[in-house]
């Protein structure tokens, strides 16, 4: 006969008495926590007012939230269950359990709170010896944002119901306004079809607003280049270069029919994301340090492309604390690629790796091997950084890109799960941007220090 360990479910027996015994030294919460109670709280602890019932501890709540999001766990209402039946979430919450509207008002209360601390943890990393900043791999991936593409109403479509709610209320308030109310039919109460159209009418009105708001900085966007472009032409027309091509046509200003904005998130936008068409969504950009795949530049944005995303960051990457080192090289794709980010990360003495075109899969086998021709006479920044790229030496330099950044994104979407925000608003979603790389530098940091 086999022979079994006994299956009994009906023996009690005790949890240890202490919850320093409920985890393992090594385990990924432990070590959250550890971090957390290095991290200067005192503005999220000076925001609680001294009065009423005693407060759920700061460091406890973010080490949930941090440990949460390493872990998959991000809804306040999952995290809350997770105190009951994980023991991991038991050590963080100290055996407590507080409940989701407390996790969930902290997290959207103390967001601005928390970015500063996603540099404290860099330099906790520096402390351990882990970080020294040199090279960063740049990379932006589209993130779902909490709407769906299908509650987007556009400048067009707006106008068309508009007009249909309009004459609706006309009607009703013609029928309304007459003594004999043959004309009613049975069973219409007026002031109850009055009441949501006038509402839809509100919403309407607001929506067209934002779009009418967005089309008005687009066309100064647009009518700035525009302008660019022109006194550069008369420029060579009066230096007796004539330009080639036509002559750029001023921007048309005001909204367009496609012109439309998300009722549910107004700050989001439709996007196209890699093999799946178009979705709601916000661009989360990341800059990760080639050495250990610490996240040490972090920002969101509402435009589609990565184009003018290389100014930011740069200003992001030179404020960070002089003690984390300098930044010297920054590598990233072809979506970066201008002229004018090349020349901006030259004058922040910082060396472009940036793609200007698309690479072979599957090169020559020499060509691997070649050097380009040494460069003649000027050469000026772009026709630089493409000789360096074409060398053995900037090849194996912006290899980098793909074995750092890509693989961060894709561990953050697919091992943490973390697809789509779950706040709205492009200054709560910033804040949530800001915590998820903070639990992807805790998770990564815990295997660097292990």
């Amino acid at each position: 006969m086999a022979r079994f360990i006994p299956v009994d479910r009906d023996t009690v027996y005790l949890f240890p008495p202490s919850v320093q015994e409920w985890l393992g030294k090594d385990h990924l919460a432990r070590f959250v926590v550890e971090t957390v109670e290095q991290l200067d709280l005192g503005p999220l602890e000076r925001a609680y007012a001294g009065r009423g019932s005693a407060a759920f501890h700061p460091s406890m709540l973010l080490g949930l939230l941090i440990y949460g999001y390493a872990t998959g766990v991000f809804s306040s209402r999952a995290i809350e269950r997770a105190t009951y039946d994980s023991v991991a979430f038991r050590y963080v919450a100290a055996n407590t359990h507080p409940d989701h509207d407390t996790i969930n008002e902290f997290r959207k209360r103390f967001l601005k709170q928390i970015e500063p601390l996603f540099v404290q943890v860099l330099l906790i990393a520096r402390e351990l010896g882990v970080l020294k900043l040199g090279q960063v791999a740049l990379d932006g991936t589209k993130v779902h944002a909490n709407a769906s593409r299908h509650s987007a109403l556009s400048w067009g479509h707006a106008n068309k119901i508009e007009a249909q709610l309009k004459a609706e209320v006309a009607e009703l308030l013609r029928l309304g306004a007459q003594a004999d109310r043959a004309e009613v039919p049975d069973g219409m109460s007026i002031p109850k079809e009055l009441e949501p159209r006038e509402a839809r009418l509100k919403a309407i009105a607001e929506a067209k607003q934002r779009i009418a708001e967005r089309a008005a900085q687009r066309h100064a966007s647009e009518q700035a280049e525009y302008e660019a472009k022109r006194k550069a032409r008369e420029a060579k027309r009066q230096a007796g270069k004539p330009p080639r091509g036509p002559d750029p046509q001023p921007p048309a200003a005001g909204p367009k029919d496609t012109d439309q904005v998300n009722l549910t998130d107004a700050d989001s936008r439709i996007m196209k994301a890699t093999g799946k068409g178009f979705e709601q969504a916000y661009n989360a950009q990341a800059a990760v340090d080639t050495a250990t795949m610490l996240v040490v530049g972090q920002r969101l944005t509402q435009a589609p492309n990565d184009k003018q995303q290389i100014e930011p960051m740069i200003e992001g990457l030179q404020a960070l604390p002089k003690a984390l080192g300098e930044i010297d090289a920054v590598i990233a794709d072809t979506g970066y690629a201008s002229a004018h980010n090349v020349g901006l990360c030259e004058a922040a003495k910082i060396t472009p790796y940036i793609a200007t075109g698309k690479e072979l899969h599957h090169p020559p086998l020499l060509a691997r091997f070649s050097e380009p021709p040494p460069l003649a006479g000027e050469a000026d920044a772009l026709t630089r950084m493409q000789h360096r790229l074409a060398t053995a030496a900037g090849k194996a330099v912006y290899a980098q890109r793909k074995s750092t950044v890509e693989p961060v994104f894709g561990i953050i979407k697919h091992v943490m799960g973390f697809r789509q925000f779950l706040l709205r608003g492009l200054e709560k979603v910033q804040g949530e941007w800001t915590l998820v790389c903070m639990a992807w530098n805790m998770k990564r940091l815990f295997v660097l220090a292990g």
